[in-house]
């Protein structure tokens, strides 16, 4: 069965809301499609494999919800045997090119595994944390509309000491909460109004910018800190990973033997 297929397949599913099944199947068995055996553990595999899917489902949710379509992969993999698509030159072609892609994939995974170690991640960690520019950040809130009068009518409330959650309830067109934020990660108009207040102040005039026009409310205002290693670790491995699967590749062309040829066959100095 294409395994491919399948996988693309599951990517897509929701598993919310699915009722549980007993995953053991008969002896090992999961279905037996036109006498051959699909067996529990080709399904384990393919659950194993997908972390993202292990963190919303249970295998025996998962199971439930893809025993069908392992079914459908396999009626249509004997399907094409029988067809003989495996002797075409079609086939043979993109095998190959399978073949190879997937050489390449385990290759540079087992490259990564052996070089990307805790004691890197950590390094590269301490890097980014010595180098950390320490910037103000504001906690803020604000209230969007569409018009300047609607923003000053907003304003106006505000004077007369109406509550802003309640405000951006009514008119604000997006959540009013933005959390901590530093001056770079918003519009010009936006981060200059809003980092000139204090805090608890809010903007005595509309703040215009591409979206509408803004009300803002600074909430706190703090110096930014670096980000604890466990919510950027992910990052710092993939960025490691990387660098190891480029510095790798290219330490094989250092040690290749390589001559290239440019449209008109002559050779690239």
């Amino acid at each position: 069965m294409n395994k491919n297929y399948v996988a693309l397949l599951m990517a897509g599913l929701a598993f919310s809301g699915i009722g549980t099944a007993n995953a053991a199947g008969k002896d090992g068995v999961a279905a037996v499609v036109n006498g051959k055996n699909l067996m529990v553990e080709e399904i384990e595999a393919a659950y194993n494999a997908n972390p993202a899917i292990k963190d919303k489902a249970s295998f025996d949710e998962f199971y439930s919800k893809t025993l069908d379509i392992f079914v459908d992969g396999e009626v249509v993999y004997q399907a094409a045997v029988n067809a003989k698509v495996t002797d075409t030159p079609e086939y043979k072609v993109q095998l190959k090119a399978l073949q190879e892609e997937l050489a390449r994939k385990i290759y540079l995974e087992k490259q990564v595994r052996e070089k990307v170690s805790d004691a890197e991640v950590r390094k590269l960690y301490n890097e980014y944390k010595n180098s950390f520019k320490g910037e103000k950040e504001i906690k803020a809130k604000h209230i969007l509309v569409d018009s300047e009068a609607k923003a000053k009518e907003v304003i106006a409330k505000l004077k007369k000491e109406g509550d802003f959650d309640k405000l951006a309830k009514e008119y604000s067109k997006e959540p009013a909460e933005l959390g901590y934020f530093t001056k770079d990660v918003m519009v010009p108009e936006f981060a200059d109004a809003a980092f000139k207040l204090k805090k608890g102040q809010y903007t005595k005039a509309p703040v215009k910018t591409q979206f509408g026009y803004h009300v803002i409310l600074v909430e706190d205002i703090r110096d930014a800190k670096p980000l604890p290693l466990k919510q950027i670790e992910g990052k710092l491995r993939a960025m490691l990973a990387q660098k190891t699967m480029g510095d790798v590749v290219q330490g094989l062309q250092n040690k290749a033997k390589i001559v290239k040829y440019d449209t008109e066959g002559k050779e690239i100095k």
